[in-house]
């Protein structure tokens, strides 16, 4: 209505000569009050509702972006901490792999004997019972080992493990690192490595004097339950040859022309969780009833005594000078 007004005053103040109707008009044109927004809703009570409909939305600063990269680390935080977003924190987590275990998980204890006492003793009864006892878990993760391998077999795997053991004496004289790892685990590996540095190795392996027998299995997880370590002990009774020279060349032990029996019992291990692990070997069970190894000999170095004749000639010349 105040527009229609308004207009009706401008065009008759444009083409209505001074006259008649002039007071009228102004007097009409000084009652109106004029609005800046006449977009304006002439009933104000759906204001809050209309307000509500709107949502203001942060679009994003693409300035920004292209400064980032020249922002210094503690701009970057107070930029992140004025949005709400949490720092990105530091990795600090190391990726570590296991293939093998740190030592050997209820190891094998050998019998007094070689188990050859009799079984009519106090001793040998105990002893009897004891491999009964022990023989019922072998047979629990035999077991489990045929759960990851169907086709593991006692008799088969016996075979392998003596080929794994002549192969890691044969490359551990030979010191081929690349090859012995093949048939070593991670931990025995560097004692190996250890023992054998500044030596020379002569090993020969001769014969089997007894078949190579499964004395000992036992299965454990790390970490994790599908991640399952097996551990199979066997027993070797074999004749060796064996020198072991130091790095000037002495004999410290052995002979290159003397065969001797050796009876050890050698652990093997694989991850059997890993679809690729191998049978390596692990470590070596020294029983406690057996003998003592042959110690070094030691050589001294021969010095000629001084007489004492000598001896006062040489002060005296001493003294003298």
């Amino acid at each position: 209505m105040s527009f229609s007004v308004m207009n009706l005053y401008i065009k008759c103040s444009q083409f209505t000569p001074f006259g008649l109707l002039t007071p009228c008009i102004r007097a009409a044109a000084a009652n109106l009050e004029f609005v800046r927004h006449g977009s304006k809703h002439w009933d104000p009570k759906f204001k809050w509702h209309r307000t509500r409909k709107v949502v203001k939305v942060k679009l994003p600063d693409f300035e920004d972006r292209r400064t980032e990269d020249d922002m210094t680390p503690e701009e970057i935080r107070s930029k992140m901490k004025e949005k709400g977003i949490q720092p990105p924190r530091p990795w600090v987590e190391r990726p570590f792999y296991i293939s093998c275990t740190g030592g050997v998980f209820e190891p094998y204890v050998p019998p007094e004997g070689d188990g050859k006492i009799s079984p009519v003793t106090v001793h040998g009864a105990k002893q009897k019972v004891e491999f009964l006892e022990k023989k019922s878990k072998s047979m629990m993760a035999i077991r489990k080992i045929r759960n990851f391998e169907e086709d593991f077999e006692v008799s088969d795997f016996v075979q392998q493990a003596q080929e794994i053991y002549i192969n890691a004496h044969t490359f551990m004289a030979s010191k081929d690192e690349n090859k012995l790892q093949e048939f070593v685990t991670e931990r025995a590996y560097p004692e190996i490595r250890h023992n054998t540095i500044d030596k020379t190795i002569h090993w020969k392996f001769v014969k089997s004097l007894e078949p190579p027998r499964l004395v000992h299995a036992r299965c454990t997880d790390l970490i994790t339950k599908e991640n399952v370590f097996s551990q199979v002990t066997v027993r070797f009774h074999t004749q060796q040859i064996l020198a072991i020279y130091d790095r000037f060349g002495r004999l410290m032990h052995g002979s290159e022309i003397l065969a001797k029996d050796v009876l050890e019992y050698v652990v093997f291990e694989k991850h059997l969780s890993n679809e690729y692990g191998l049978w390596r070997l692990h470590e070596k069970i020294v029983p406690d009833w057996m003998p003592p190894k042959e110690p070094v000999t030691k050589t001294y170095r021969l010095v000629k005594e001084e007489t004492s004749q000598e001896t006062s000639d040489q002060r005296s010349a001493a003294g003298s000078k």
